[in-house]
């Protein structure tokens, strides 16, 4: 096996992975939706079986079922080099539908091609790639996950189980608009508060009353004050509900916190703030619970980290991504768990895209084979 033998056949198979591509864009894959999800595993699991790479599924009762595949030369014994990425899209039933997969002007769209089922193509290849020429110089492991943007609640311990048996993780997000990859992420935690109160008529018996909504009000004004932008923290209370009728004191009233944050010190110091600020009553007579939803941790680059990306930023370079460079993104990923139990990890490996959970997003095509190229490249040399 050469680099060359490799890096030719990926060069020939641009059509293939477009049309595995299409096939997966146009499945609606919602993160809740678990027949969806499935339905796009086992489109991968259909191109395992076609090119005889083992594989199996982790199932779970809520979310898609984890899909594990293997690339590895018999009786190999070493850490496998992790290739992972998510399925699942934050778009809801019947998006593929309204926007299928289609291309124009050297551009793909569709609900997810870009983050991140282009990715995902792209690892299926390169490891398809390895199996076909006699296996890679370490094992390769394929994770496909299901959850990712509802923070992995199902996902996590399986991606903290299969990091930690790595040597190397390579999380395929999509490439930067710019063509970076991604060295840095914010850490994040998605949190639900609700409040309660007491209904009373709002003219009748005005005083009866004590206002869930002026409760929340208070609480916002106080969380949305703990951001430190010169820090990276920042905190979001993205989405409000509450009350009864327009003339009844609010009995009820929730909202939805996005807390970001870069260095792991900051999580706990946060936290703390928001859950006095919840414990605190600013209106006498409310009460009021917290919960956390989601959450993902921070990418931060060790020094093995940094020695993986610039083995893979040589790799790039040999393929013609010469200004290829690492970048940090306030956005999370499931890389932030393989980061976390200590093995080097770096992100935004998939092909380049732009302007993910809109309708706008969009893949560059001719950006697939390098970024498939790079990845094997680095693979080789690792």
């Amino acid at each position: 096996m050469s680099e060359a033998q490799i890096t030719d056949w990926l060069a020939s198979q641009k059509q293939a992975m477009i049309d595995l591509l299409r096939d997966v864009v146009n499945i609606d894959s919602g993160s809740y939706d678990k027949e969806g999800v499935d339905a796009v595993g086992a489109r991968f699991e259909r191109h395992f079986a076609e090119h005889g790479i083992p594989f199996r599924r982790e199932s779970d009762a809520n979310f898609g079922d984890a899909i594990h595949a293997d690339v590895a030369k018999p009786g190999s014994n070493e850490k496998p080099v992790l290739l992972m990425g998510h399925r699942d899209t934050v778009f809801g039933k019947g998006e593929a539908g309204r926007r299928p997969f289609t291309i124009k002007d050297g551009r793909a769209y569709g609900p997810g091609v870009a983050d991140m089922k282009s990715g995902l193509v792209m690892n299926v290849f390169v490891a398809t790639a390895f199996h076909k020429f006699g296996g890679s110089p370490h094992p390769i492991k394929l994770l496909i996950t299901s959850d990712e943007e509802i923070g992995s609640p199902s996902s996590r311990p399986v991606i903290e189980r299969e990091g930690r048996a790595a040597r190397a993780v390579f999380n395929s997000e999509p490439g930067r608009p710019t063509g970076n990859v991604v060295t840095g992420r914010k850490g994040g935690i998605f949190m639900h508060f609700a409040i309660t109160g007491k209904a009373a008529h709002s003219g009748a018996n005005f005083a009866a009353g004590v206002s869930a909504i002026g409760e929340l009000a208070h609480k916002i004004v106080q969380i949305h004050a703990l951001t430190d932008l010169d820090k990276g923290i920042t905190l979001n209370v993205g989405l409000v509900s509450g009350g009864q009728s327009v003339n009844t004191t609010a009995p009820y009233a929730e909202g939805q916190i996005d807390l970001r944050y870069v260095e792991p010190a900051d999580r706990a110091r946060i936290m703390a703030a928001i859950e006095k600020i919840i414990a605190t009553s600013y209106v006498p007579g409310t009460s009021a619970t917290l919960t956390i939803k989601g959450e993902f941790v921070p990418v931060v680059q060790s020094a093995d980290s940094k020695a993986l990306f610039e083995s893979y930023q040589a790799a790039a370079r040999q393929v013609g991504l010469t200004t290829l460079q690492g970048e940090f993104s306030g956005g999370c990923a499931d890389s932030g768990f393989t980061a976390a139990v200590g093995t080097p990890t770096i992100c935004g490996l998939g092909p380049v895209g732009g302007l993910a959970h809109t309708p706008e997003e969009y893949l560059e095509i001719d950006s697939i084979v390098p970024r498939a190229q790079a990845l094997a490249l680095a693979i080789l040399r690792g």
